[in-house]
């Protein structure tokens, strides 16, 4: 299932997710197999693009590379960069951190 949430493109590796603001910490939560996405949560709240730079810190923390938000710098369901990491290497990572597997 979680290979359908990350995707390669020609500028890197995308991912699907979904972001809880306000939440107790930052994690990554479940997989939202209704809508595709890997959901995220972070503490902080969607207000002047704080959590963005939130799940942008600490997806690089997780992945140690770069990350950038591709679309929906403003909805809870966005798509994020990473620029060189390969799919099965994204994979293996999210396969350690995702509480539902």
């Amino acid at each position: 299932m979680i290979e359908k949430m990350v995707k390669e493109s020609e500028k890197g590796i995308l991912i699907d997710i979904e972001v809880t603001t306000n939440a107790k910490k930052n994690e990554i939560g479940k997989i939202n197999e209704w809508r595709k996405r890997i959901e995220i949560r972070i503490k902080e709240q969607p207000i002047e693009g704080k959590a963005n730079k939130a799940i942008i810190k600490f997806l690089k923390g997780i992945f140690k590379s770069e990350i950038l938000i591709n679309s929906g710098t403003t909805s809870s369901q966005k798509t994020v960069l990473i620029p060189d990491k390969t799919k099965d290497d994204v994979v293996t990572i999210l396969k350690k951190e995702i509480k539902s597997i």
